[in-house]
């Protein structure tokens, strides 16, 4: 938890993932998927049904996901058909469960007006074209090796490479690293802190097309031959924009959430509840006390 959450973070933050579908335009809505016993399955509640259990549908293909929702919505009209039949929707306990859902329901039209509905792509975009900027140069280098058991073995594909040898084809032939072999050899780019510190440092210190001695580490003995250099380009915002997006309205959520808790009057009866909320406190309390502190260290190391 930073310093700056409050107790209200974690709850602000399963709202924000619960809620990830904004609201659909009113065209759509209509748009009929099923009818059940007459009555129509639109794509406005199938948009409400992907709002409570699309998380847990994972990673299904798009027309999969729609498929499910859509039996989801048809077995709920069969049940609350059968429970109607059954004269289910009457008496106190049916009104408990009427108004937790409508308390749920007004949640998710606070959460869509005043927390998705100030967080637009556009603005995303503004926030990822600022964070670009700030982004430091970092340097990648793109190498290939070859991984053998021996010192004895490295220093004689080596000499095969000096004498015109092909390091890709040595590669595919002599390499113990089932990930690169086949490739021969090629790993691809990478930025320091990436491979292991022996590997790193040979293959940051060559020149391109430069091949290096022998170098050991804990999986055996390398060669490395170094191909290119670069800079490493930034994420498009196409790479990031969803996670970008949750994360902006998270941090709206836990705003808002902060703000109406200031507010009100909360207690909690429940004496295990309330002791573990009374610690969360005390740790947040204590991480925002040291955080200012290192602030106010650096500060006067400034003015120095």
């Amino acid at each position: 938890m930073r310093p700056s959450e409050s107790p209200s973070a974690l709850a602000a933050a399963v709202l924000a993932a619960a809620l990830c579908l904004g609201p659909l335009p009113a065209a759509a809505q209509d748009t009929v998927m099923a009818k059940v016993n007459g009555k129509d399955i639109t794509e406005a509640d199938l948009a409400l049904a992907n709002a409570e259990i699309g998380r847990d549908l994972g990673n299904l293909p798009a027309a999969t996901k729609r498929r499910v929702l859509v039996e989801f919505l048809i077995e709920t009209h069969l049940f609350a058909g059968a429970a109607e039949a059954e004269k289910l929707s009457a008496g106190p306990e049916f009104d408990k469960r009427l108004g937790y859902w409508r308390q749920r329901a007004l949640r998710d039209a606070f959460f869509e007006k005043n927390v998705q509905g100030l967080i637009s792509e556009t603005l995303a975009k503004s926030i990822y074209e600022d964070k670009v900027k700030m982004l430091p140069p970092e340097e990648e280098v793109q190498a290939r090796h070859i991984l053998v058991d021996t010192e004895v073995k490295a220093n004689e594909l080596a000499e095969k490479i000096a004498g015109g040898g092909d390091f890709a084809q040595l590669a595919k032939e002599n390499s113990q690293d089932p990930g690169s072999k086949d490739e021969g050899g090629m790993l691809g780019y990478f930025g320091r802190g990436q491979m292991v510190p022996q590997f790193e440092r040979a293959a940051f210190g060559l020149k391109i097309g430069e091949l290096s001695a022998p170098v050991k580490s804990q999986f055996g003995w390398h060669l490395i031959k170094l191909e290119n250099r670069r800079q490493k380009p930034p994420p498009t915002f196409d790479e990031v924009k969803d996670r970008l997006i949750g994360s902006m309205v998270q941090s709206k959520a836990q705003d808002i959430a902060g703000q109406l808790r200031e507010k009100a009057k909360i207690e909690y009866i429940d004496l295990e509840v309330k002791k573990l909320v009374e610690e969360d406190a005390k740790k947040a309390e204590a991480q925002k006390k040291a955080f200012g502190a290192q602030i106010d260290k650096m500060e006067a190391q400034e003015k120095k």
